[in-house]
């Protein structure tokens, strides 16, 4: 039994050995076409086009090379989907075996899950594999701890924008730079270098992503100036590194206080609308053999933005493609080799290749039939060494009004990894003068005209802005000036800490406290005070304008409606009243014409002429002949009475109205202002108004205490006692009960609501007048640019301004000496008449009306427009009365001429006789001459 199953065994063995030798007999020989696998970032669109234009190039060339190209696009975001997607598409091609499963995986993924996803891939499946990959040795996880087998197949190569980012490190060791903002695009990839790209280098930094819009951007560096950073590196293409430096120059950060570094991966130079900016640019080095070769692609449309990263994959694919094809020929690669699946592989399974790709890599980079296109490719001994070799310009490149003015070439770098700028002694100076100017940190408050901002415009304007220009142009130093937090000038609470610019100061968090700031004996303490630059200040009261109610008709409003009603119906009553008082009276002139025959004055008291009577005799010039019955008389006498006493009072009344309407507020200084209660005051809580007043009141409480104490002591002799008698008491409470009623009315807390309860624009304030106490300067400006406020009174409590320092800083001398000489020169008086005399938001506010001054047009200039419309209406009505004379009275008479000539002579005319029966005879009666009614 046992021989039986020993020659089975012998036999099934024979067997097989034969079908394998006649297998690998089957297996023909020599180079094959090459398939690949193309896995890439569904975002990495230069990558995409680059390496199918190669791919195209090598087919129209050389169709034999290329067999079957799986493609595969992945979304880094989604490492589950993305591995299905590359086992699906791998799995089908190994499953269908043969000489179509791929040979070579370009792996052009850049970071992230999607790139750890393609390595673990790679690793287990045992694939020759290209990858560009961001990052070195460390940063690729899936690679670190490959086997010596896997090492010789699996090889990563370090593109171009993964190397330029490593001269910021060598210009940040050689120019000593403390500070620096690295700023960069969609086209480089800084994950992995945020804790190595500056390890071991005392330079503060920031990597932050470029944005996109122009507001994001602003965002963007506010926040980055904000952390005291101003040294900027920007990797970017240049639509990128122009929206950031319009946006600085926007800003007012392009200025030699800033130091501007630029990194392109095209060859172009930086571009802006700037005023006057240096940058230290950085651009790839092209020879006169790469130009011709980019332009002949770059005319094809092969290279797409940016040339220096698409020719690397460009070239990459091509190296890739002519290596595995050596590696056909010379059988280095079998023509069948074996491959798993991914649902195969157990972990331990991987297949092994005894394939040294990297030596077939070196190999094809000295066969002629491989020219690169611009960047030619440095092989290391592992993984991370590997990276495209290419040098970089360096420039200093001057923009004055958005156009280059110079390009200084200072030399060369060779990208790389610790890689030292080449550069001679003369153009090294260059770059490390390339740097920030000496700046000083100023603190502020806005107080106009002192200090005052545009946020639209980003500018600062004002006398002391101004007055630092001024500085900075004799002493020579750049600054950098921000509000305070808290907006206060500065004042210490009762345990002994300050707040507001002082605070600033004291904090080390600034070096200049800038603005209308006053000398105290308290902040004289803790800062410096330069020498005043602006003459003693005090405090002062602000009010509301008194401003007289105007009207063209104010002669109108003396009486009410009602009144004018009443007068207007007692007008046209009296006038109806007369009209028929002489129409049916017996005794008047038109019932007795023949009468009164022979008077001078015959008047008919019609209606229209009641009307006229009665509205003339209201004025001066009399309503003209009265009545001639008694009853008419009676009601003419009595008109005039009404009209007497309605003309006399309206006369007073008018008067009384323009004369209180001039009167002046009866404030005119602090003493009025405390003797009276019908207007309520106080100051702005904090402010040093408000320190004044709470000091001069416990001062006084405090003179009360001592006096009372020794008033009332028992041990003093009656001699002593007599001596401290006085008639009046000793110690004044003026400003004890001024604080207290600023109290009882309420302190504002900041400007804007103090001057709402001037205007009175706080529905929940009291109905009564309000003053606001505070600082002189502020209180003449209100006054100068707008009209409804004015100064009361006279300043006091004064102070000089002055500029604070840090307590025992040099600048004291410094900043005295240029003041001093700006004073001898006269321009703090120009700066002072520029702001104050002929300040563009001065306004020409109308003058108040003094009770010397007469009645002005503007109350009294109805009387005219009374004018203007009385003869307007006479000029209608002789219009209408022209009218009607010329159309219909003239008609009239031409036609009675018309008929006077139809008619017969006069002796033909039988005049028509009256008669009248009388005792049975006709008698001839003539027409009275007078017909009465009674």
């Amino acid at each position: 039994m046992n021989q039986h199953w020993v020659l089975f065994i012998l036999t099934y063995v024979a067997i097989h050995v034969v079908g394998q030798q006649r297998k690998q007999q089957s297996i023909p020989k020599g180079p094959r076409s090459i398939n690949l696998f193309v896995i890439n970032d569904e975002n990495n669109d230069v990558a995409n086009r680059s390496v199918g234009n190669s791919l195209k190039n090598i087919r129209d060339k050389h169709p034999e090379w290329l067999g079957n190209v799986l493609i595969v696009k992945i979304n880094g975001a989604e490492p589950h989907e993305a591995l299905e997607k590359i086992c699906s598409t791998w799995d089908k091609a190994v499953r269908n075996g043969g000489p179509n499963v791929p040979d070579l995986l370009l792996d052009m993924t850049r970071s992230g899950f999607g790139a750890e996803t393609v390595n673990s891939f790679t690793s287990a499946v045992g694939i020759p594999t290209l990858s560009t990959q961001f990052g070195q040795i460390d940063d690729l996880r899936h690679w670190r701890d490959l086997t010596d087998d896997k090492k010789l197949y699996l090889i990563q190569v370090m593109q171009p924008a993964d190397l330029i980012p490593d001269a910021i490190r060598q210009l940040s060791i050689q120019m000593n730079i403390s500070n620096a903002a690295i700023i960069f695009d969609d086209n480089f990839i800084m994950d992995h270098k945020y804790k190595s790209l500056l390890v071991n280098v005392p330079t503060r930094h920031v990597i932050v992503k470029s944005k996109n819009t122009k507001k994001q951007i602003d965002e963007q560096l506010t926040r980055i100036r904000s952390l005291d950073l101003v040294n900027f590196f920007i990797l970017s293409n240049d639509k990128v590194l122009t929206s950031i430096l319009d946006d600085a120059e926007a800003k007012n950060f392009t200025n030699k206080k800033y130091g501007w570094y630029g990194f392109s991966l095209d060859d172009v130079d930086p571009k802006c609308d700037c005023k006057n900016i240096t940058i230290l640019f950085f651009k790839p080095k092209i020879t006169t053999l790469n130009q011709q070769r980019i332009s002949e692609l770059t005319t094809k449309g092969s290279l797409p933005k940016p040339i220096l990263t698409s020719a690397f994959y460009y070239d990459l694919t091509k190296l890739g493609v002519l290596a595995m094809r050596l590696s056909t020929e010379d059988g280095s690669w079998p023509y069948e080799p074996p491959h798993i699946t991914c649902n195969e592989y157990n972990g331990n399974n991987t297949p092994i290749r005894n394939f040294d790709f990297l030596k077939q890599l070196n190999k094809t980079m000295t066969n002629n039939d491989f020219q690169p296109t611009f960047a030619s490719f440095y092989w290391g001994r592992k993984n991370g060494q590997h990276h495209a070799k290419f040098d970089m310009k360096v420039s200093l490149i001057v923009i004055d009004n958005g156009n280059t003015i110079s390009t200084d070439e200072l030399g060369t770098w060779e990208a790389g990894i610790d890689s030292p700028l080449k550069l001679s002694g003369i153009n090294n100076e260059k770059v490390s003068n390339h740097t920030a100017v000496t700046s000083f940190r100023i603190v502020t408050v806005e107080t106009p005209p002192f200090i005052m901002y545009n946020k639209e415009k980003d500018e600062w304007s004002g006398y002391c802005i101004d007055l630092i220009e001024e500085i900075r142009k004799i002493l020579g130093f750049e600054y950098e000036i921000r509000l305070v937090d808290d907006n206060n000038f500065g004042s210490m609470n009762d345990d002994g800490e300050w707040n507001g610019m002082i605070k600033e100061l004291v904090d080390k968090k600034a070096d200049i406290a800038l603005g209308a700031l006053s000398v105290m004996a308290e902040r004289e303490n803790v800062v410096d005070f330069t020498v005043p630059y602006y003459d003693l200040v005090g405090l002062s009261i602000l009010m509301k304008k008194p401003k007289a109610e105007t009207s063209l008709f104010k002669f109108l409003t003396v009486l009410e409606n009602d009144v004018w009603l009443c007068i207007l119906g007692s007008y046209f009553f009296t006038s109806i009243l007369m009209w028929l008082f002489d129409k049916m009276s017996p005794y008047s002139y038109q019932n007795n014409k023949d009468k009164y025959k022979d008077d001078d004055e015959k008047r008919e008291f019609t209606l229209k002429e009641s009307l006229w009577f009665c509205m003339t005799s209201l004025t001066p010039q009399g309503g003209g002949e009265a009545p001639k019955n008694l009853s008419g008389r009676l009601v003419a006498a009595t008109w005039w009475l009404f009209g007497f006493i309605i003309i006399a009072s309206y006369t007073a009344n008018l008067a009384a109205f323009l004369t209180v309407s001039r009167l002046e507020s009866p404030i005119e200084s602090l003493d009025d202002l405390s003797k009276q209660y019908k207007v309520t005051y106080a100051p702005i809580k904090p402010s040093e108004a408000y320190t004044y007043f709470e000091r001069m009141s416990n001062i006084e409480s405090r003179f009360y205490e001592i006096w009372k104490d020794m008033s009332l002591n028992d041990s003093l002799s009656d001699i002593e006692r007599a001596k401290l008698a006085v008639w009046d008491y000793p110690v004044s409470d003026k400003y004890t009960k001024m604080f207290q009623a600023m109290a009882d009315a309420g302190f504002p807390s900041t400007m804007e609501e103090a001057l709402a309860r001037i205007m009175k624009l706080n529905t929940s304030s009291s109905d009564s007048e309000f003053a606001l106490i505070g600082d002189g300067t502020d209180i003449r400006y209100l006054e100068m640019t707008t009209c409804n406020y004015i100064m009361v009174g006279e300043e006091f409590s004064r102070k000089p301004y002055a500029i604070a320092v840090q307590q025992g800083s040099p600048l004291k001398d410094q900043f005295n000496n240029a003041i001093l000489q700006l004073l001898n020169k006269r321009q703090l008086e120009q700066l002072k008449a520029k702001w104050w005399q002929n300040n563009k938001k001065k306004m020409s506010c109308e003058q108040q009306d003094d009770q010397s001054d007469g009645i002005s047009l503007a109350n009294i200039g109805g009387v005219f427009i009374v004018i203007f419309v009385g003869i307007g209406m006479a000029c209608v009505t002789l219009g209408l009365e022209y009218w009607w004379y010329r159309c219909y009275i003239g008609k009239n008479r031409r036609n009675k001429s018309i008929e006077r000539k139809r008619l017969p002579p006069p002796s033909q005319i039988i005049k028509p006789m009256r008669f009248e029966s009388k005792k049975n005879k006709l008698l001839f009666k003539a027409a009275p001459s007078v017909r009465s009614r009674f």
